[in-house]
C-alpha cells in the first residue's frame, strides 16, 4: 500500500508495506581531495593549514525497502552548504540513480577544518573544492546504490548517550553578555541545555555481519589530532578509527549544536569518548522492525531580519574590543561588510527545505540551520515517534537559527551577519512545521 503527499519537489512517496524486518542496505565513501592553497572554513577571517590528517569525504547509506524507492543519507566532511549546490546534486542523484530527490538527506558534519564551502564573514567558498564535493556524493550515492545487491539486511537501533563530549557554550558572563571568544573566568553559567543523547543506526547482513553504521551528536565539530592540518575534525576521526575496526563505512550526523562546543577536551580525548560511546551502542543495538520507509522534503519559508544597524555595531565593538582586542578591529569591520550585504535584503522572503526521514520507528529531521540545541530537543519532545533525531545542516544552510530567548540574550551567534541573519520568530516557526510533517507520516492509530 502508498500513498502520495504533497512536496514542493512535486509528490513525496510514502510507502506502507506489510510488517517485515528485512531490507536491504549500501554504505559507501568517497573521499574530497584538497589543497593547501583553498581557504579553510570555519573562522572570521581566511586561514590555511599545511597537510592533512584523515579524509575528507562524503558517507553514504541506501536503505531499500522492498517495493518502495531507496533512501540515500549521506554525511559530508565540509562546514555546511547552500542549496544552490545541494539541489542540484539531489537532481543528479534522481536523475542518475533513480533515487528520488525527495527521499536524499545530505548533512555537513560542520567540520572547522575543511576547506570553505560556504560563503561567511571574511572569506568566499573555493568554488573547486565545491565541485569535488558535488561529485564526490554523487559517487557515494552509486556506490552505495550499487551495493544493494549484496542481499538482505535488518536494521538494529540504540539510543545512546556521551555527555562529557560538549557543553552548552553560551555561557552568561558578570557583566551580562554571552561568551563567544575570549577569557570566561567570569562565566555564571550556561544559558541553555546540552543535548547528551547519540543515537546509533545499525544494520547487519542475514549473517549477523554488519553493513554499515550511522551515528547522531549534538556538539560543534572544532578539533584535530595534528593542529594546522586539514581534518575531518573529531567525530570524523572516531568515525574513520571505527571503520578501520569494522571494516565498513561509518557515517557521523551532525546534531543540533548551535549553541553547544567543546570548550574543555583535547581532540584525542574527544575522539575515545566518542568511539568508546559508539562502540558500545552497537553492542547493545536491538533489531527493530522496517515495516516501511517514508521520506518527504517541504519548502519552508522565512524572512531575512530587519535590524538597527548602530545597535548591532555597538554590541560587536564592545564585545569584541574587550574579550579580544588583538583581532577587534578585523572582527568589527568584518561584520560591518556583512551587515552591508544583509541591510537592501531586510524583509526579503525566502526558501529552504526541512525533510523528514522515517525507518521503522525511528524518525531523522533534516534541518537546514545551525540549530540551537533547545529547539532541536524541542522537536523530539513534540515529536509522535518515541526516537526523533535531528541532522542540522541538511540540504541548505541559512545560518544559525537561535531561539527566541536567545535572541533576548544577544551574543555572537545572534548578532546579524552572513552567520546568522533569518528573523528571530524563524527558529519557532521551523519546529511547528517539522513537528506537523512527523504527526502526518506518524502511523495511524486504531482507536
Amino acid at each position: 500500500m502508498f500513498r502520495y503527499a504533497a512536496c514542493s519537489w512535486g509528490l513525496a512517496l510514502v510507502f506502507t508495506l506489510p510488517s517485515a524486518a528485512t531490507i536491504r542496505v549500501g554504505a559507501a565513501e568517497a573521499e574530497f581531495i584538497a589543497e593547501d592553497t583553498m581557504v579553510i572554513g570555519g573562522g572570521i577571517m581566511p586561514a590555511f593549514v599545511s597537510g592533512q590528517e584523515g579524509k575528507l569525504r562524503a558517507v553514504a547509506l541506501v536503505i531499500e525497502k522492498p517495493g518502495s524507492p531507496p533512501v540515500a543519507i549521506v554525511a559530508c566532511d565540509v562546514l555546511m552548504m547552500n542549496r544552490d549546490l545541494l539541489d542540484p546534486v539531489a537532481e543528479t542523484i534522481e536523475r542518475e540513480i533513480g533515487i528520488p530527490a525527495s527521499h536524499v538527506l545530505i548533512n555537513s558534519t560542520h567540520t572547522h577544518h575543511a576547506p570553505s564551502t560556504c560563503t561567511v564573514h571574511g572569506y568566499r567558498r573555493d568554488e573547486v573544492f565545491c565541485r569535488r564535493v558535488q561529485e564526490g556524493i554523487v559517487t557515494a550515492v552509486r556506490r552505495a546504490h550499487q551495493q544493494l545487491t549484496q542481499g538482505e539486511s535488518r536494521f538494529y537501533f540504540w539510543l545512546g548517550e556521551e555527555s562529557s563530549v560538549g557543553q552548552n557554550s553560551r555561557l552568561l558572563l558578570s557583566d551580562n553578555t554571552i561568551f563567544w571568544i575570549g577569557p570566561s573566568d567570569d562565566a555564571l553559567r550556561p544559558t541553555g541545555p546540552f543535548d547528551p543523547e547519540l543515537p546509533v543506526w545499525v544494520f547487519r547482513g542475514k549473517d549477523g555481519g554488519l553493513r554499515g553504521v550511522a551515528f547522531n551528536h549534538s556538539t560543534h565539530t572544532i578539533g584535530v589530532r595534528q593542529p594546522g592540518k586539514r581534518s575531518p575534525g573529531f567525530y570524523g576521526l572516531a568515525a574513520q578509527d571505527l571503520e578501520e575496526e569494522w571494516k565498513v563505512p561509518v557515517c557521523f550526523l551532525q546534531g543540533a549544536s548551535g549553541s553547544t562546543h567543546n570548550l574543555r577536551l583535547k581532540a584525542d580525548e574527544m575522539v575515545l569518548r566518542i568511539k568508546n560511546a559508539v562502540r558500545e551502542a552497537v553492542e547493545l543495538a536491538e533489531e527493530r522492525p522496517v515495516d516501511r520507509v517514508v521520506a518527504v522534503k517541504r519548502k519552508f519559508t522565512y524572512r531575512v531580519r530587519r535590524f538597527d544597524d548602530q545597535r548591532e555595531d555597538k554590541a560587536v565593538a564592545a564585545y569584541c574590543r574587550k574579550r579580544a582586542p588583538s583581532g577587534a578591529n578585523d572582527i568589527i569591520r568584518v561584520f560591518r561588510e556583512q551587515r552591508s550585504i544583509l541591510a537592501p535584503l531586510q524583509g526579503q522572503e525566502r526558501t529552504t527545505w526541512l525533510q523528514v526521514i522515517v525507518i521503522g520507528d525511528v524518525a531523522l529531521v533534516g534541518v537546514p540551520a545551525e540549530l540551537f540545541t533547545k529547539l532541536g530537543q524541542e522537536i523530539k519532545r513534540r515529536s509522535p515517534f518515541r526516537y526523533t533525531y535531528v541532522a542540522e545542516l541538511s540540504n541548505d544552510w541559512i545560518g544559525y537559527i537561535p531561539d527566541r530567548r536567545a535572541f533576548d540574550l544577544g551574543g555572537y551567534q545572534t548578532w546579524t551577519g552572513l552567520h546568522s541573519f533569518a528573523d528571530p520568530e524563524t527558529g519557532e516557526q521551523l519546529v511547528k512545521q517539522v513537528v506537523a510533517m512527523l504527526r502526518e507520516v506518524y502511523p495511524a492509530r486504531s482507536p
